[in-house]
């Protein structure tokens, strides 16, 4: 399976999940994930998967510091509906990082490892998503402004012409070099842009 070569590129996602360990999934229940596997969820690679996939590690950073975060300890809250927008796409990607789950997951053992409803929606905050720390209710509130990170001027042409089937095969070829060329421009160049990826700790009282 061939896939762009900046994917292999971008920093992982490391983290300790509790229930990997007790059920002896991967040693010490560290777990690793790739930008390749948010696509592979996904099944594309896009702004809004690599956004997805980006703000979470952000987050995740923000709220463990140094130390790893754990699968399955945060709460997720989404300001809009599941349905709205690209909501869902974000979601998906996130819950694959985090293990956060509505009332479809993993159920718990002994009153441990329970993974459901941490995710939530329609929630009032001021920001897309908040991640919110289960064991010390530390919060950080989340936005990508993607739209910060323009596409090439000849992306939304030749987008229309590949729709519409009209693109040669050359046509084609340069608007998916184009499309992923944003994509490792968000993540590479612009990781750590705080216009683009915006992290605001939420005030405890």
């Amino acid at each position: 399976m061939h896939h762009p070569a900046f994917f292999d590129l971008v920093p992982r996602v490391r983290l300790y999940d509790p229930l990997a360990e007790f059920l002896g999934a991967f040693d010490g229940g560290i777990v690793e994930y790739a930008y390749l596997d948010a696509v592979r969820l996904a099944g594309h690679s896009c702004p809004t998967v690599a956004g997805a996939y980006w703000l979470t590690r952000q987050a995740l950073g923000v709220l463990y510091g140094e130390a790893l975060p754990e699968r399955g300890g945060v709460q997720v809250s989404f300001r809009d509906s599941r349905v709205a927008g690209v909501t869902g796409v974000v979601a998906n990607v996130v819950a694959l990082l985090t293990g956060v789950t509505t009332d479809t997951g993993f159920k718990g053992l002994g009153g441990r490892f329970d993974r459901r409803n941490l995710l939530a929606f329609d929630a009032a905050q001021p920001l897309d998503i908040r991640f919110t720390r289960v064991d010390s209710g530390a919060a950080v509130d989340a936005v990508a402004h993607l739209r910060e990170v323009p596409a090439d001027p000849r992306m939304a042409p030749l987008m229309q012409r590949c729709v519409g089937g009209e693109a040669s095969d050359e046509e084609a070829q340069v608007f998916r070099q184009l499309w992923q060329e944003r994509v490792r421009r968000i993540l590479l160049e612009h990781g750590n842009d705080p216009d683009v990826f915006v992290l605001c700790p939420v005030e405890t009282n």
